[in-house]
């Protein structure tokens, strides 16, 4: 699933516990599922971000020589703007597009 083509809120939003709680049966076990996923969502869009600054990192580290690069700055931007990985992973949870398995339930 792209990233980019969530619905995840962009500003603070208050979230009703019991729908949390109905996922798995427990708020604790919906909580640990969100914080899971957004730490994948979080390793998966810094490493997509990284990729992408690569093709404007120069290989000299002379301080004089820094300028500001226009494209380097929109992608920036872009990322700054994009849902927080919190915000994707409970509207994930929510919509049920997380597959969450439990040891004991083998």
């Amino acid at each position: 699933m792209s990233i980019k083509n969530t619905s995840g809120e962009k500003t603070t939003v208050t979230r009703d516990t019991i729908r949390l709680e109905e996922k798995t049966g427990n708020i604790y076990q919906s909580l640990v599922a969100i914080s899971k996923r957004a730490n994948q969502i979080s390793a998966e869009t810094k490493e997509e971000l990284t990729q992408k600054l690569q093709e404007f990192a120069t290989s000299t580290d002379n301080l004089e020589e820094i300028f500001e690069n226009r494209e380097q700055i929109e992608i920036s931007k872009h990322y700054e703007k994009m849902p927080k990985a919190t915000a994707i992973a409970t509207q994930e949870l929510l919509e049920d597009k997380i597959y969450m398995r439990k040891p004991e339930d083998k």
